[in-house]
């Protein structure tokens, strides 16, 4: 009996009914059991559990979540929010403006970004405007992750194929082939949305209430923290096409923008206190488990017994998001990677990979970090969740739909 992937069954039912007689748990919980099992049975050491924790994306998290807070508590979030959002007249418009802004956004500002930003903003329009926090939070969801297709570094799997996949101008390729069948797929999301909530999608006219400053001097650093993520991811982009070679990872992007709240602010330790301290927790042990899977090769025997054309558009679309369920879009790509370049390494075929490993995280919430940060957020600060079920009967259909449209312009 494989305990690795046992345990990583038993996380998922866990995730998917999240109650055992009178206790209800949260993710993190869930997710830590999941680590603690491992270890106690022996199927992962605990040097190997440390050095499998990657230090990159929890500094990374860590700092988006520093600016994050600051955004929110200073009310600059919010006061921003009414300033974008004031021209959406009718609940159609506000998810289309969701669906396309977050999108395009997270192309840039990486997808984990835009989900600790969004979820309070989402939250509130929910709120303002009598519409369900579940279609909105959903909306932000499938925004973040088809958003972040279309660029090589709009999030981390996207990235690795841009660096080992020898794309010869990856931000050109990814936007060629990708951009029209992702704003065809936004589209989709809206819909697919619109036909199960159909009820939030009310005929009226919105009223949006101007938010005021809570905290002026933490605006301004707020303020200021979200320019140089702007600034500094563009400056990323700029590096790729002049200097590749210069290895300026997202984390020092999270890193510096949040400097200037916890060095100036006299708020910086109530704004580090208030992050969200049981996401990182979970993100930890997550990298535990997953390597714990790894490591007993479940997967990687299961892959090589399988007669594959691994270079086929569609076989990479089915392996990427059925099995980036499983062993989350990054390792998923770190194994097939080597496969289709041993196999020819095609342009479309990489960017399948690319894509299919993306939209896997709309079927399931373990489907993409984003999805995770969304929902510990917004039951953290608001008591509001989405259910493993009733994210994956809208998940389904969509990934289905998303993945069909990259296909026909890859294949």
């Amino acid at each position: 009996m494989n305990i690795s992937v046992v345990t990583l069954a038993a996380v998922f039912l866990l995730i998917a009914v999240r109650r055992i007689g009178r206790f209800r748990f949260e993710l993190w919980q869930i997710m830590l059991f999941g680590a603690v099992a491992v270890l106690v049975t022996g199927q992962i050491a605990p040097m190997a559990a440390l050095k499998a924790i990657d230090v990159d994306v929890m500094l990374f998290l860590f700092g988006v979540f520093i600016v994050g807070q600051a955004l929110e508590e200073s009310g600059y979030l919010f006061h921003l929010s009414y300033r974008i959002f004031r021209h959406a007249a009718t609940a159609d418009a506000l998810i289309l403006m969701l669906l396309f802004g977050f999108g395009l956004a997270s192309a840039f500002l990486m997808n984990d970004t835009l989900a600790v930003i969004g979820t309070p903003l989402v939250l509130l329009l929910a709120k303002q405007h009598r519409m369900s926090p579940k279609v909105l939070m959903l909306a932000l969801a499938f925004a973040v992750t088809l958003g972040s297709v279309v660029s090589p570094i709009g999030n981390p799997q996207n990235l690795l194929v841009a660096l080992h996949g020898r794309l010869e101008n990856p931000f050109a390729g990814f936007f060629r082939y990708l951009a029209l069948p992702t704003a065809i797929n936004l589209f989709a999301a809206f819909f697919i949305l619109k036909f199960f909530y159909h009820e939030s999608f009310h005929g009226e006219a919105l009223v949006h209430v101007r938010q005021e400053l809570r905290d002026k001097a933490l605006a301004r650093l707020a303020r200021f923290s979200l320019l140089l993520i702007v600034l500094l991811a563009l400056t990323k982009v700029v590096l790729v096409f002049v200097l590749p070679r210069i290895d300026f990872r997202l984390t020092y992007i999270a890193l510096i923008a949040a400097a200037p709240i916890l060095l100036f602010s006299p708020k910086r330790w109530t704004v580090a206190r208030h992050i969200d301290w049981r996401t990182l927790v979970f993100f930890a042990a997550l990298f535990v488990l997953m390597e714990s899977v790894w490591i007993s090769g479940f997967f990687q025997s299961l892959m090589a017994e399988w007669d594959l054309d691994v270079a086929s558009v569609g076989a990479i679309f089915a392996v990427s998001v059925l099995l980036s369920q499983l062993i989350s879009n990054v390792p998923l790509v770190a194994l097939y990677l080597p496969l289709l370049m041993h196999a020819g390494g095609s342009t479309p075929g990489l960017l399948a990979l690319a894509s299919g490993s993306t939209v896997a995280g709309n079927l399931f919430i373990l489907g993409a970090a984003s999805n995770v940060i969304i929902i510990q957020n917004a039951e953290r600060k608001a008591g509001q969740t989405l259910g493993f079920v009733e994210f994956a009967r809208v998940g389904i259909p969509l990934t289905l739909v998303n993945a069909l449209v990259y296909w026909m312009f890859l294949r």
